[in-house]
């Protein structure tokens, strides 16, 4: 559809006199951004995002309309509370609509199909020109009726005899309220789809591999169809649990560019505090969260945290109960741990999401190493992070011997190589995940028994060297 300028010069125009026709409704008042004196976004790990926002607002006494503009395009009406905080009690919801349907060119040529307009031409070379004209259609283009004829798009400027019915500048929440109090300061609180946030690590580990710096960003998407300006921000980490949603026949969010923008660490780091069964983190200062864009905020610093990088080869359950094929030159998996301890320089509640891992190179650059999602995870607890596969640690597995002795019985006897290339010494720890019951009753190192159903054989291997560890096992399933 070619919508032209004039439509869109109109706009600004025809709002105005759509706020001018609504306030001038009996007992009506708009309130915009321009009465706001506060803001507040409280944002979960699950999409949903908490809206305070605090105006101050002259309203007449009694039952009256009161249209709140400019609330988040995702609202979910339902949830919306409103209060005064200067005179608790004094203004009571006698009935709420929720209105989002957005003025647009596209939307306001649709109303019109069926109906009279105009045709303008503003060409200086032939003078200004009108023609009155009906609308037949929209649909992959305009098609007008001027007289008797039939014109498939035109050259001129739509002007449009009023607002149709229906549409409205922004997304507004009008009530019929029961006030009691001229000068009012409201508290508006309403729940929103479309606000998201998450933890971004980085990990900067020592050379010697013994030690790591670990940075925390809280990285915020808003796609709510509002801008928070100058808000106070709180992050809830831990599963609130949501009812199921009905959703309607509507078309899908529409999704824009985002734009990134970092804040500079605070002076002071964001408060962290238990909150039922969840954990709160209060931004110390003040951010302005703008609507499609995505924003980083450092949540925590912890310089020196003790690490440990293990070698792992693990084995499968499926191996003990059937005849299989050796496996050659595979790459040995490395993991990072650390413990999340307080005498470990982190103690702290840490937020799921993306640790990505950096390492300097000989010339003193740092370069990625490999990145894993963690879990909502308490302090006091380990974090195991996958690295990748060690390039210079390859394994192989030989099935020595393997009988079924009975129907529920089986024996089988392995054999497992590990080669080191690296240029230090390693250990590998070889873990034999074992189903139903099992004895090992052959082996050529000692193992331990991690739980019910994992052998650990903890392998070392010198640099540039080979080892070998084999053992027997019954498995009753």
């Amino acid at each position: 559809m070619r919508i032209t300028g004039m439509v869109l010069g109109c706009l600004v125009a025809l709002q105005a006199l759509l706020v001018a026709k609504n306030a001038a409704s009996a007992g009506a008042t708009d309130t915009t951004l321009a009465d706001q004196t506060d803001i507040a976004l409280t944002a979960y790990n699950n999409g949903i995002g908490l809206v305070r926002d605090t105006r101050e607002v002259s309203l007449s006494e009694g039952e009256m309309q009161l249209r709140f503009m400019d609330v988040a395009q995702q609202v979910r009406p339902e949830t919306v509370g409103l209060r005064s905080v200067a005179r608790p009690g004094s203004i009571a919801i006698l009935e709420q609509n929720y209105e989002y349907d957005l003025m647009t060119p596209a939307k306001m040529m649709e109303k019109y199909v069926g109906k009279d307009i105009k045709l303008v031409n503003l060409d200086k070379r032939v003078g200004l020109t009108e023609v009155g004209a009906s609308l037949l259609s929209v649909n992959e283009g305009p098609v007008y009726k001027v007289g008797e004829r039939i014109y498939l798009g035109h050259p001129a400027n739509v002007v449009l005899p009023e607002i149709p019915a229906n549409l409205v500048a922004k997304p507004s929440l009008i009530w019929t309220v029961s006030n009691t109090a001229p000068d009012q300061k409201l508290e508006l609180t309403y729940l929103t789809n479309g606000v998201t946030w998450k933890a971004d690590y980085v990990l900067t580990l020592a050379k010697d591999e013994k030690s790591l710096d670990l940075t925390a960003w809280v990285t915020m998407n808003n796609q709510s169809g509002a801008t928070y300006t100058n808000a106070q921000l709180k992050l809830v980490a831990g599963e609130v649990n949501l009812a199921p949603q009905v959703v309607d026949g509507g078309g899908g969010l529409e999704v824009h560019d985002l734009t990134v923008q970092y804040d500079k660490a605070p002076e002071e780091m964001p408060r962290e505090e238990a909150f039922g069964e969840y954990h709160l983190y209060t931004v110390p200062r003040r951010t302005t969260i703008k609507e499609n864009q995505s924003k980083q905020i450092m949540l925590l610093e912890a310089p020196g945290v003790k690490c440990a990088k293990k070698y792992e080869y693990r084995g499968e359950e499926s191996f003990y109960s059937q005849q299989m094929e050796p496996t050659e030159n595979e790459h040995v998996p490395v993991y990072l741990e650390f413990e999340n301890k307080k005498e470990n320089q982190v103690g702290l509640p840490l937020p799921a999401g993306v640790m990505r891992i950096y390492q300097e190179d000989s010339g003193g650059m740092l370069q990625f190493t490999g990145e894993d999602t963690v879990k909502h995870t308490p302090k006091d607890e380990k974090v195991t992070l996958h690295m990748g596969d060690a390039f210079d640690l390859v394994a192989s597995r030989v099935q020595k011997d393997f009988n079924q002795v009975a129907s529920n019985l089986t024996e089988s006897a392995y054999e497992i190589t590990l080669r080191n290339h690296k240029d230090t010494d390693v250990v590998v720890d070889v873990v034999e995940p074992m189903p139903g019951d099992w004895r090992i009753i052959e082996k050529s190192q000692e193992f331990t028994k991690k739980d019910a159903r994992t052998a650990v054989f903890s392998v070392p291997v010198k640099k540039d060297g080979e080892a070998k560890v084999t053992y027997r096992v019954q498995v009753k399933f």
